[in-house]
């Protein structure tokens, strides 16, 4: 056993293990390198530990704050050697990352019915395959699912969402290129609430090169979907590509301004080395992150648990690469 003792399906520990192989490879070797010849933990080790994350993608000010919660341990015990310097990371690695909203599965109750998560992220980022994925997971729980393909400003979006929508078995709501997507939610919606389905994906434009605009088709879209559920959207998932590093920080930072982005999915982690930017997404926007893309099967979405995502971290593959 890890770190931490909780409850993760084997399957999804082997396929969290196996997406993060570049990634923990990458770390585990600068973090030896950080304390290599060490016994003690020194203010060089701290030094060495720090550019070590930071070159792992963790950020500036998440490092910092990882760093400077490290230190006061340091200060507490007075003498640390290097192995208790490494539980305290990963403890403290885990503590700075928010909660989830909701603690669950794929087959967990939802907290509404329908629960509608309207998806939002810039094109390339793998949203539309990841709302595939979401759709066939969920369906694969035993909910009923909806698509709606409300990113009508790009034929080649509808018609990968329809793609999905067939391979997966789940219906699908859309209308020709160029319509409103605001229409296209609204219809989602009632198609809904008509049906019965207990989750709603709601596909929306990748553009981000004019906020304003963005912000304003959010809302409308926003402001349709309530007219039919007061409360809803439920979720606002953004996708981010995992393998771009800090450039997905800053694509956060633009969403997280011009919308109320409440969860995030981050893709495409098993193809990078980059994984450690996790961490500083959800530490510096304080919005926590649901699901991880760690491969191109449709099993290989997960829901994220922090714990086990550091765990994994720092635990050495069984069959490490030649």
């Amino acid at each position: 056993m890890g770190l931490f003792d909780r409850w993760f399906g084997k399957k999804e520990k082997a396929s969290l293990d196996q997406g993060l192989q570049k990634t923990k490879q990458g770390f585990l070797e600068k973090l030896s390198r950080a304390w290599s010849g060490k016994s003690r933990v020194d203010e060089e080790v701290l030094e060495n530990l720090e550019e070590a994350l930071i070159t792992s993608d963790v950020g500036i000010s998440t490092t910092e704050a990882i760093i400077e919660r490290i230190e006061k341990r340091v200060s507490q015990d007075k003498y640390l050697n290097t192995e208790e310097l490494s539980q305290i990371l990963q403890s403290e690695m885990a503590a700075i990352l928010p909660d989830p909203l909701h603690d669950y599965r794929f087959d967990s109750v939802l907290p509404h019915k329908p629960h509608v998560i309207l998806v939002v992220g810039v094109n390339g980022v793998g949203k539309t395959t990841t709302i595939g994925k979401l759709a066939h997971q969920f369906k694969k729980a035993g909910k009923e699912v909806l698509l709606g393909a409300a990113d009508t400003f790009r034929a080649a979006a509808v018609d990968q969402l329809t793609i999905w929508s067939e391979r997966v078995g789940v219906p699908i709501v859309k209308q020709s290129m160029g319509s409103d997507p605001a229409a296209v939610a609204f219809d989602t919606v009632q198609s809904a609430l008509a049906r019965g389905s207990d989750v709603v994906l709601i596909d929306t434009a990748g553009r981000l090169h004019n906020k304003a605009h963005l912000m304003e088709e959010l809302g409308k879209i926003k402001r349709v979907i309530q007219k039919s559920i007061p409360d809803a959207p439920h979720e606002v998932l953004l996708v981010l590509d995992g393998s771009t590093g800090q450039n997905a920080v800053e694509q956060a930072r633009h969403f997280s301004a011009a919308t109320s982005v409440n969860s995030l999915a981050v893709t495409k982690l098993d193809g990078t080395a980059k994984g450690g930017v996790v961490l500083a997404i959800a530490h510096q926007f304080k919005i926590p992150v649901k699901f991880i893309g760690v491969g191109e099967q449709m099993e290989d979405l997960l829901v994220f648990d922090k714990h086990e995502f550091v765990d994994s971290l720092f635990s050495l593959p069984d069959n490490p690469p030649a």
